[in-house]
């Protein structure tokens, strides 16, 4: 009964912040006139205006924040349960360099929004299988080799997308506003895509809660469960790459949601993935709409990058857990 509660609360505060969202922007539209628009949406002409901008432009971002949110959480806590690592988070293995390499590629190339998603996730999965490869020892992955590799992958793009900045003067505003994360640009073609990708994904991630239990407890006691752990990691390593490049082809990197949504989540429900998942992945939508909305808000009618709302509470959050750690040594 609580846990059954606990996600009726979580989705009732999602859709509210998804209403509320809907309401601001650089034209405000009052709840009165929100509550209307939605239940006369088949009747021609009458706020035309209003149901353009909600239709077209506020409701597809709205959707989608909360798909990247739910995606980037439900990763970080797959991957800091397979990795056994609090500080790993859904770009650990490379995919968000490899994603902005391909953005930045295609935006140098003059390609429109679609083909620079399609580049930066094409891009995404071919960095995360040369981190693979790298780590691979025989039939094992190595975990500790994967997660330096990545480190290198990532270190090196980065360099090549800086070096790219500084011979295309005229796209460094783009290539900068894509990497700091943005949703400016979601169609209800994005929405779809990500919803086809993400949502099924996500689930299977859920469905080997109970191997990621099994694997908190050590790998050794996890094999004697009957647990098949390197089937397990390939599984889920892929899996989780291709949430994260979907989410991240499309909104550009967006900072810390995959660390500190799972972290928080962690500390009411415990390490068990059955709870840990699925709640992390409400909370992570509701996070992420809500810094959409701040993104949108504070300067509007500009736009800020999203990624600077999620690094501004993420940041000290960040701090908070290493002082932890060290006390705790």
């Amino acid at each position: 009964m609580k846990k059954g509660f606990t996600y009726v609360l979580l989705l009732i505060i999602l859709v509210l912040s998804m209403g509320f969202s809907a309401m601001v922007g650089a034209v405000k539209i009052p709840l009165a006139r929100l509550i209307e628009i939605l239940a006369t949406i088949n009747t021609p002409g009458l706020y035309k205006t209003d149901k353009l901008i909600l239709f077209s432009l506020r409701i597809p971002r709205i959707l989608e924040s909360g798909l990247v949110g739910m995606a980037l959480a439900v990763v970080g806590a797959c991957f800091q349960g397979l990795l056994k690592n609090p500080m790993a988070d859904p770009y650990v293995l490379g995919v968000s360099s490899g994603a902005a390499f391909g953005a930045t590629i295609a935006i140098i190339l003059g390609l429109g929004v679609v083909a620079t998603n399609a580049l930066a996730f094409l891009i995404a999965l071919v960095t995360v299988f040369m981190v693979y490869i790298m780590a691979k020892k025989g039939p094992k992955v190595d975990m500790t080799s994967m997660l330096l590799a990545g480190v290198a992958v990532s270190a090196f793009l980065s360099s090549v997308i800086s070096f790219f900045m500084l011979l295309n003067h005229e796209e460094m505003s783009r290539i900068v506003f894509w990497t700091m994360g943005s949703l400016s640009y979601v169609t209800w073609r994005e929405v779809i895509i990500s919803t086809v990708i993400i949502l099924p994904l996500s689930f299977i991630v859920y469905l080997y809660s109970k191997e990621l239990n099994a694997l908190l407890t050590g790998e050794e006691s996890a094999y004697h469960l009957g647990i098949d752990i390197e089937k397990t990691k390939r599984i889920l390593l892929v899996i989780g790459s291709l949430i994260t490049a979907a989410a991240v082809s499309v909104s550009g990197i967006i900072g810390f949601v995959g660390l500190i949504i799972p972290h928080i989540v962690r500390l009411f429900t415990g390490p068990d993935h059955r709870m840990l998942i699925p709640i992390s992945a409400i909370s992570g939508g509701i996070f992420l709409v809500w810094a959409d909305t701040l993104s949108r808000f504070i300067l509007s009618p500009a736009e800020i990058p999203i990624g600077i709302i999620t690094s501004a509470v993420g940041g000290p959050f960040f701090l908070y857990l290493l002082v932890k750690n060290r006390r705790n040594k």
